[in-house]
């Protein structure tokens, strides 16, 4: 069984290289990492108060009863009871979705929908060893998040190069994005030139960091100057800039 957060949509993708397609979400529970250094202040269900990233509620496991233990059966029929009469894409996110790939279920469920011609995403922080056995699995658009210091995760765990690698050798389109606020330019510049120097060329983007769209507008000006001065690309957080960080849109 899948430890499933939520499933959502049809909404929009609201960042990185397919923004604004039509999409569902499948948000897998777990992560590897906390990123307390991104500041979302929240609460758990007993009180305790914590920094995380925005998506806390599938990252601490103080909010594993609110998660679904579900097959890849059980997920098809979810995703089916949501889908309008087209093939949406389908995002697989998290937490960390890449701590299930040795997953039966989990391989079961991303060769079901790459076979009956659906677009996959994943969105990884691609920090976890993987290995591409079978050929579905090249079929993946992988949406890799790299985390940078100012998550405050210590660099020996946030970043793979040997995954980095092998993702962008195995599939056609996958891409970095690095998220970013005005006062970490300087340092985040320093960090993405030493990421991409040593993997495979791949297209970079640069999304202003934010769980408002106050935030997002606080920062998103200095980010775009620095994919300007790089040759990057910039790209919103759309769904945050109009539904802040409210879940399941």
């Amino acid at each position: 069984m899948l430890e499933i957060n939520e499933i959502f949509g049809p909404t929009i993708q609201g960042e990185g290289k397919l923004v604004g397609t039509p999409s569902i979400f499948i948000r897998f529970g777990k992560c590897n990492m906390k990123c307390v250094g991104f500041n979302v202040e929240y609460e758990t269900p007993s009180g305790i108060k914590k920094c995380s990233c925005d998506s806390y509620y599938a990252v601490d496991t103080a909010f594993k009863d609110q998660w679904h233990k579900m097959s890849t059966e059980d997920i098809i029929k979810k995703v089916e009871e949501l889908k309008p009469n087209y093939n949406v894409d389908i995002v697989i996110t998290g937490g960390e979705p890449l701590l299930y790939w040795n997953n039966e279920e989990f391989q079961s469920l991303l060769k079901y929908y790459i076979e009956n011609n659906y677009k996959i995403t994943i969105e990884t922080n691609a920090s976890l060893d993987i290995e591409f056995t079978k050929e579905y699995q090249k079929e993946i658009l992988f949406s890799m998040s790299v985390k940078l210091s100012n998550s405050l995760e210590p660099i020996k765990k946030r970043i793979n190069n040997n995954t980095l690698t092998k993702i962008l050798e195995n599939t056609k389109d996958s891409y970095l994005k690095f998220v970013i606020d005005k006062k970490f330019i300087k340092e985040a510049t320093k960090e993405i030139d030493n990421i991409v120097n040593e993997i495979p060329k791949a297209e970079v983007y640069l999304m202003p960091m934010g769980d408002t769209a106050a935030q997002i507008n606080e920062n998103s000006e200095a980010v775009i100057d620095m994919a300007i001065e790089k040759g990057y690309k910039y790209c919103d957080r759309l769904h945050i800039r109009v539904w802040d960080n409210k879940r399941g849109v």
